[in-house]
């Protein structure tokens, strides 16, 4: 009976680390984790009206124990006002459009995003540091894809 618990529990151990190793949909509410990867991606699976296609994601290091939220929201228009360039809108003292002759600046959110480890700083120092165990916890009602590379 003994045999079989160590069996069951050894098969038990091994899933896990084969899907943390591989990590892959991450469903609404669940977790995952990577172990000293050297990439990680993170890509936004879906799109929901209630979240205005963002998926959202808490990212937890081992190495600085900090926690970092994380958004994809590639539906979502992260500019200024006007395209972010041309005219401002502002009326100067003599009652003319007031034009800044700056290129746009308009940028759509983004889908996917790829973590990398910082080896150059000592003692994990570097806040995006993802050396050691990094777990992904998705906080939002979108699915998401994690590759551990």
């Amino acid at each position: 009976m003994k045999k079989v618990a160590l069996i069951i529990l050894a098969v038990a151990v091994s899933a896990f680390f084969t899907v943390s190793a591989f990590a892959g949909s991450l469903a609404p509410g669940s977790m995952t984790s990577c172990n000293n990867a050297k990439s990680i991606t993170l890509t936004n699976s879906g799109g929901s009206g209630s979240d205005r296609t963002n998926a959202n994601l808490v990212v937890w290091k081992e190495i600085n124990a900090t926690t970092v939220p994380i958004t994809l929201g590639p539906g979502d228009h992260n500019g200024f006002p006007g395209n972010g360039g041309g005219s401002s809108g502002y009326k100067g003292k003599n009652g003319n459009d007031t034009t800044v002759n700056m290129g746009t600046k308009h940028i759509m959110g983004r889908k996917s995003v790829t973590l990398f480890p910082q080896p150059n700083f000592s003692r994990g120092d570097s806040i995006g540091d993802i050396s050691g165990e990094v777990r992904i916890t998705n906080t939002g009602t979108i699915g998401v894809s994690v590759a551990c590379n």
